[in-house]
């Protein structure tokens, strides 16, 4: 005798989802490249001319701090801080009992987040005395 066998496979009426995986993938990509971060910024006052009149010789009675380009990247005169704390005390004493002008030095390769967060500081703390010392450009 012969027998026939039923169609068993039920996948003709099921949906193919793969399809919408993908879009919906391709949806989250785009939205999280377009999305926008907030960036922090540090407003900076800069000198309105470029003079050699406004580079001027650095007195001696000033408090010099260095930035170096590796850690420890800090330095308050001859005293090194590995941590941003202990020169966040440091300087935040030496300025309390003093009024002495700061003068800050940075390495030309240094990293821009010692400076930064050097510059908040100073701000922070309205200390408005402070020099950069720049290197004359020889054009």
């Amino acid at each position: 005798m012969i027998s026939l066998q039923k169609n068993t496979d039920q996948t003709l009426g099921a949906l193919e989802i793969t399809p919408l995986i993908d879009i919906v993938f391709i949806v989250i990509v785009f939205l999280l490249v377009t999305a926008n971060t907030p960036l922090l910024t540090l407003p900076v006052n800069v000198p309105a001319a470029d003079q050699e009149s406004i580079l001027v010789p650095v007195s001696s009675d000033n408090l010099t701090i260095t930035i170096n380009a590796n850690k420890p990247y800090w330095h308050i005169g001859t005293d090194t801080f590995d941590s941003w704390n202990e020169f966040k005390k440091s300087l935040l004493a030496i300025t309390s009992t003093s009024e002495t002008a700061l003068t800050i030095a940075v390495d030309k390769v240094a990293p821009t987040e010692p400076l930064l967060k050097l510059l908040s500081l100073l701000n922070q703390q309205n200390i408005s005395d402070a020099k950069i010392i720049m290197e004359q450009s020889r054009e």
